[in-house]
């Protein structure tokens, strides 16, 4: 008899039941999604607890309603004021009701955006979207910090080059072949190299304190997941799944890339997802690729 699992409160069930023994939820998900979720996770010995317990963390460590949160309050903001430059209350320039009606349009597209990744977000919390979760030890967190890290210290450096190369030519033709303002010129492209810098330098410093402060829990679904505090999806139009492989350095787990579209065309977005031992990566992998067919 295969086992299924409550998606209310995580209790372990058979399939024939029709109610959760343990808190009354009506069971409406199909044997196949429970038998994918006994395939892959890791049972633990009382489940409604560890979702609870991820729950609180998430809340704490990545609000997405927070974010949604502001950005309503900044379209209400930029409401007001084309809502008082159109009945004349008080004089507006017509600049900036220009402005506050392109900053109201764009709040509540980002909004909507960042409502959508919440709801995505909260089913992976609750379990109803849950493909597999862990989370992470001390050791595996520290290994993980340290190797983003260095990644992004080495991605940035190549940037820092390549922009700072291009600035150097630009402004230095610049200030070999026209008079006037070389000194302004050179002052600027020293400030613009330094402000390069710092930005190269200080981010993966930023970064990986944020990356420490970090639950350590780790959530995935069939087109989103939740890495130690950071949500990410590929369940958008033009969007999708592009690579997934198991990895064994610097760590064992899982190598995903996936691509979204925006205006200014397609990209590419890099994941490195380390796992304990005991999960049997193999299997997860061939569910996700069947889920992004």
């Amino acid at each position: 008899m295969k086992t299924i699992y409550c998606p209310n409160c995580g209790e372990k069930l058979n399939n024939n039941v029709e109610f959760c023994t343990n808190c009354g939820n009506k069971i409406q998900i199909s044997s196949e999604e429970n038998l994918q979720k006994e395939k892959i996770m890791t049972a633990p010995s009382n489940p409604h607890a560890v979702i609870h317990k991820i729950n609180k963390k998430i809340t704490i460590e990545n609000n997405q309603t927070s974010i949604t949160k502001k950005l309503w309050y900044a379209a209400g903001f930029f409401l007001l004021i084309i809502f008082i430059a159109l009945t004349e209350i008080i004089e507006i320039h017509p600049a900036i009701f220009f402005l506050s009606f392109f900053f109201f349009i764009s709040s509540v597209i980002i909004g909507f955006m960042f409502r959508s990744r919440e709801k995505k977000l909260q089913a992976l919390i609750t379990g109803k979207n849950l493909v597999a979760e862990w989370t992470l030890t001390k050791e595996q967190k520290k290994s993980y910090v340290n190797y983003l890290f260095k990644h992004e210290s080495g991605k940035n450096l190549i940037i820092l080059f390549s922009i700072g190369s291009i600035a150097v030519v630009v402004f230095g033709l610049f200030i070999l072949f026209i008079d006037e303002g070389k000194l302004a010129m050179f002052f600027v492209l020293i400030g613009l190299i330094v402000f390069l810098s710092l930005v190269a330098f200080g981010m993966p410093y930023y970064y990986k304190i944020k990356n420490t402060k970090g639950d350590g829990n780790i959530l995935i679904g069939a087109k989103y997941a939740y890495i130690n505090g950071y949500f990410h999806n590929w369940d958008f139009p033009l969007s999708g799944l592009k690579k997934i492989k198991i990895i064994k350095d610097p760590f064992y787990g899982i190598n995903l890339v996936y691509y979204y579209t925006d205006r200014t065309l397609s990209h590419s977005e890099e994941l490195f997802i380390p796992a304990p031992k005991d999960v049997d990566l193999k299997k997860l992998i061939v569910t996700l690729k069947e889920l992004n067919m």
